[in-house]
């Protein structure tokens, strides 16, 4: 979950973009085999923010290395899949990679990254305690085991995206908190829907991750404990998180593709012709998305009733956990050049870099200083831009564990449909589940 960039959407300008450089990067692959003596350092990149990544293939590159991009898979899982794969075999010409924020501690436990050391090491591990310039949700992401493996390049977020128009139909004053349960009740009493997602895909842990945080639980905990993790699913915050999917799946403010449902499907819905729009929970990209849609499919009308707000809360009175995603730089153990590669990946992950992803792709810085360049840009409303730093401080990380991909697996396997969660079986089910799992008494 990006993931968180998150997979499978990012709205038709963003998806025109990544597709239209697919070519050329195919291009560049067979061309890095050609014949210069430079070293070529191959930079696994997701979908997301390609055209940028780009540039700095080619800012970054210096007299002594060349980095070339490498596309990787839509979804976030698939993007694992596809490294993993790589890094067990020791492949040595996986040089960088993208790492969504939730693989890091897998990979690091698995010895697949170079740790990161020295003065940008030392940043990461003071503003986990709040007193660097990175996010401290941010840098808490890359640490494993009191070590640093990987550098923050953005930090992504979910918000709650909504018409003005639809909200003030449903008497909710957006400048205090809403709940879920008041969202989906506002939807379904005025014409609205509520967009959500609830494919079978990280993106859905993700949202089932937010709901069992804001209700003041967890889906595991004592992650280091790895196998032995301490399953606590099966509890008053994860009934309440069943109760708010049941509630929509069951609600007329319920997308007709909920089942289905991704980043990107849920965006034709905000301005739907004639109709009343929606509340959606979606990442940061949403807002420059919509903004480069004005004069064609979306008026200036529409972009001013577009609204904003924190994540919804799980229960009424406790302050909600928004969901914590992004993108972080990995250097592989294996690469032949991983003096070059480290320097390349502090390249990338520049200040400048941050902001350019920022204002050019949606995609949030995970420092404080590329944050404050953006605010100074005026590229984007303060108060929005306030919103998604909070949201990234204050929000709820999924768990960190060595063995998450079996977590996720296991949570998406039992919370799918989102049409058959029963909060009176779905939590404890899944709970007995991911033991077995976790214990090896089951396969995914």
């Amino acid at each position: 979950m990006r993931s968180t960039n998150r997979a499978s959407g990012r709205g038709s300008r963003r998806r025109r973009a990544a597709l239209a450089v697919v070519g050329t990067l195919a291009a560049g692959g067979l061309a890095a085999c050609g014949g210069s003596d430079k070293p070529v350092l191959n930079w696994y990149v997701n979908p997301d923010g390609v055209d940028t990544f780009q540039k700095y293939a080619k800012e970054c590159s210096t007299d002594d290395y060349e980095l070339e991009v490498q596309l990787l898979p839509n979804g976030a899982t698939d993007q694992r899949t596809q490294l993993a794969r790589r890094l067990a075999a020791k492949d040595s010409s996986t040089d960088l990679m993208n790492l969504d924020p939730v693989f890091v501690a897998e990979f690091a436990n698995a010895g697949w990254l170079e740790e990161v050391t020295g003065d940008v090491a030392d940043a990461i591990t003071s503003s986990v305690e709040g007193d660097g310039d990175y996010l401290s949700g941010a840098a808490e992401t890359v640490t494993w085991d009191d070590k640093v493996y990987a550098i923050p390049l953005w930090a992504n977020t979910q918000v709650l995206w909504y018409r003005k128009s639809l909200a003030e139909a449903a008497g909710l004053d957006m400048s205090q908190p809403v709940t879920w349960d008041q969202v989906i009740q506002a939807a379904a009493d005025n014409g609205g829907t509520v967009g959500v997602q609830a494919n079978k895909y990280e993106a859905y842990v993700v949202w089932i991750n937010a709901l069992v945080q804001g209700a003041g639980g967890d889906i595991v905990s004592d992650t280091e404990a790895g196998r032995d993790a301490k399953v606590d699913i099966d509890s008053d915050a994860g009934r309440k998180a069943a109760e708010v999917i049941k509630a929509l799946a069951d609600s007329p403010a319920a997308q007709p593709d909920l089942s289905v449902s991704n980043e990107g499907t849920s965006l034709g819905q905000m301005f739907p012709e004639g109709g009343a729009g929606e509340f959606m929970v979606n990442w940061t990209f949403v807002y420059k998305n919509y903004e480069g849609l004005v004069g064609s499919d979306v008026t200036e009308e529409q972009f001013a009733d577009l609204g904003w707000a924190r994540y919804p809360a799980t229960v009424e009175g406790e302050t909600s956990k928004p969901p914590i995603g992004g993108i972080d730089i990995g250097v592989g153990a294996y690469t032949d050049h991983p003096d070059f590669a480290m320097e390349a990946a502090r390249c990338i992950t520049s200040e400048q870099a941050q902001v350019d992803l920022a204002l050019d792709n949606g995609l949030m810085p995970s420092t404080n200083a590329a944050y404050d360049q953006v605010v100074a840009s005026g590229d984007y409303p303060a108060d929005l831009i306030e919103l998604f730093r909070t949201s990234v401080d204050e929000g709820g990380p999924r768990p960190k564990s060595a063995f998450y991909a079996m977590i996720s697996g296991a949570i998406q396997a039992k919370w799918h449909s989102p049409n058959s969660v029963d909060p009176g079986s779905t939590p404890e089910e899944s709970a007995t589940y991911l033991k077995d799992v976790l214990e090896g008494k089951a396969l995914l």
